[in-house]
């Protein structure tokens, strides 16, 4: 189940990110330039350069789950 709440941690990757990263690409950005550990539970956006593009990544019980905004 998809699930997004108030009571989640979220952070916001400052950096512009490429876009036609994949949730693994995206979890290697986050452990090696941030230091961060993606299964933390909680939910890491990711805006590109022109900021008209967003994804989140979250990891779940089942795994990662990747919100895209066109």
């Amino acid at each position: 189940m998809l699930a997004l709440s108030s009571t989640s941690t979220y952070e916001l990757c400052v950096p512009p990110t490429d876009m036609r990263r994949s949730f693994d690409s995206l979890c290697g950005l986050l452990r090696s330039q941030l230091s961060h550990d993606p299964t933390n539970g909680g939910v890491y956006i990711f805006i590109n350069r022109q900021k008209n593009k967003a994804k989140m990544l979250q990891w779940q019980s089942g795994g990662f789950v990747l919100y895209y905004k066109l």
